[in-house]
């Protein structure tokens, strides 16, 4: 099945931000474009406005003169919903309420030809649900661009249950040929995006609703440590706390109130006080002329050990190893069969977060997972009220001896980037598992949908078979809610033998 055809129009319904976006990209692929929308002259004003787009887009060089005159003259707003009686591809972007779709589809359907495609661009409701009405349910398909749609590469094609192949095919087609970068999805909860990445914000809050770190903090060990883009309190104040937190209690609901992805308490309560986030001049942070960003907990200087005894290979933190010998610190290894630790000249252990709690032990310090330790500018450290300060100090000189600052948080099991990546790796196996995916389909959508440093599959190969799984099952031990159980694709994950791992067993 091949793209609709340039010379075929393309609707767009609904002429807001996300519908002029989406009209743009249609536009520049070469088609004609149709605008309608339900409120007289809304349609006429968005011609305007991707009018004016077009001119910026010349006035930066990205397009001739001579092509925004062209794609001008196929850009034509359409006052009666039966001007559409022609087109190849009608996409919806109006108000997220399903009768309201609905009832826009069943009147389309009733208008354009047999062979149009008819698609929706929800972002929470399910697709399934909307072609529901229809009396060919075969020709719907989802189509959820990402905002802003002309500069976003992902669309994620989501068919639902009465969906044809052959029509998923044909916008995936169509998509890919306006230059888009499209994934294929089954009709799931929030799609591939909004399902997989709920732990990045719950995870966070909950971090800070147990009293561990405060935003700043957390936001930093995300960015500098983990290797995300942003953090996830600064994150929801740029998306709007509103905005996040609805999409969190949608994916909730239709997941039957799930514990893996409840929604955060303090976020509801920011909802409910109207600081949702830069919009309204405060939220996580505060945004009005003046307002200072508070910074995130750092321990101040103090000495490195001169000597350290490693046992085992440290697993995902092995790199740390060459980094102490390039700092000029002593390093004694061993192989003895007692976990992966760091032995400290305090007789206490620095050891990488797995789940557990410094206060089941006898003077451990934790340290938090890195994207990458020689990348890596900030690191946390987690110890309890039982761990000797003299092991403490030695944990912090030791990394800021690698040049990273150091936050001390509060001994919480799972810490803040481990617990998050293995939430996110455990939501990706569970989607590959369900075939709501591919695994390559999830990664490319992570990455591009919402700038992850990798894809959360890629990420638990790099792990290690069974890394996700363990943190998240001794997490479970101490949080028994739910919520961190290792779902079933991730422990059958674990347990998988590749030849790599046979040849080296």
């Amino acid at each position: 099945m091949t793209a609709i055809d340039q010379s075929r129009t393309v609707a767009v319904v609904g002429t807001g931000t996300m519908g002029q976006g989406i009209a743009q990209v249609a536009l520049v692929a070469g088609h004609p474009v149709l605008l309608h929308d339900a409120v007289p002259g809304r349609a006429d004003e968005a011609a305007e406005a991707i009018g004016a787009r077009l001119d910026r887009l010349v006035e930066k060089g990205r397009m001739t003169a001579v092509e925004r005159d062209a794609a001008r003259a196929r850009l034509h707003p359409a006052a009666d919903l039966a001007e559409l009686a022609d087109t190849a591809l009608v996409i919806e972007a109006i108000v997220e309420q399903l009768p309201v779709k609905q009832q826009l589809f069943v009147a389309l359907e009733k208008i354009v030809a047999d062979d149009c495609l008819l698609a929706t661009n929800t972002s929470s409701l399910s697709v399934t649900a909307v072609a529901g009405a229809l009396k060919n349910p075969g020709r719907f398909v989802g189509l959820h661009f990402f905002n802003p749609a002309p500069l976003l590469p992902l669309v994620e094609v989501v068919s639902g249950f009465a969906t044809q192949s052959a029509a998923a095919t044909r916008a995936y087609a169509t998509a890919k040929a306006w230059g888009k970068t499209p994934v294929r999805c089954a009709d799931t909860p929030g799609f591939i995006v909004n399902r997989i990445a709920r732990p990045f914000y719950a995870e966070a809050f909950a971090v800070y609703e147990e009293q561990a770190a405060d935003p700043a903090t957390i936001d930093a060990v995300l960015r500098e440590c983990g290797g995300f883009k942003m953090g996830p309190f600064e994150l929801t104040d740029l998306i709007g706390q509103d905005v996040n937190e609805a999409v969190t209690r949608s994916v909730w609901d239709s997941f039957f109130q799930s514990p893996k992805f409840v929604p955060s308490l303090a976020q509801r309560r920011l909802v409910e006080s109207g600081l949702h986030g830069r919009k309204s001049g405060r939220g996580w942070y505060a945004y009005a002329d003046g307002a200072t960003r508070p910074e995130p907990h750092t321990a101040p200087a103090t000495e490195p050990p001169s000597e350290i005894t490693v046992e085992g290979d440290l697993g995902p933190a092995g790199e740390l190893v060459a980094l102490l010998r390039e700092a000029g610190i002593t390093v004694r290894e061993t192989e003895e069969d007692r976990g992966t630790r760091i032995l400290l000249p305090s007789g206490g252990q620095l050891v990488l977060a797995d789940g557990q709690t410094s206060a089941e032990f006898r003077d451990v310090v934790y340290f938090d997972l890195a994207l990458d330790y020689r990348a890596a500018t900030r690191i946390a450290l987690a110890a309890s009220e039982v761990t000797e300060w003299e092991t403490l100090r030695q944990s912090i000189g030791l990394f800021q001896a690698l040049g990273k600052s150091v936050s001390v948080i509060r001994d919480v099991p799972g810490m803040i980037v481990a617990r998050t990546v293995a939430m996110l790796v455990d939501l990706a196996a569970d989607a590959v598992a369900k075939k709501v995916a591919s695994a390559q389909d999830i990664d490319t959508a992570m990455r591009l949908g919402v700038n992850y440093p990798l894809g959360p599959v890629e990420w638990g190969r790099r792990l290690g078979r069974s890394w996700a799984h363990e943190l998240l099952d001794e997490l479970h031990a101490r949080v028994p809610t739910g919520r961190y159980a290792p779902s079933l694709g991730l422990y059958r994950q674990s347990y998988i033998r590749t030849e790599k791992d046979e040849a080296g067993a």
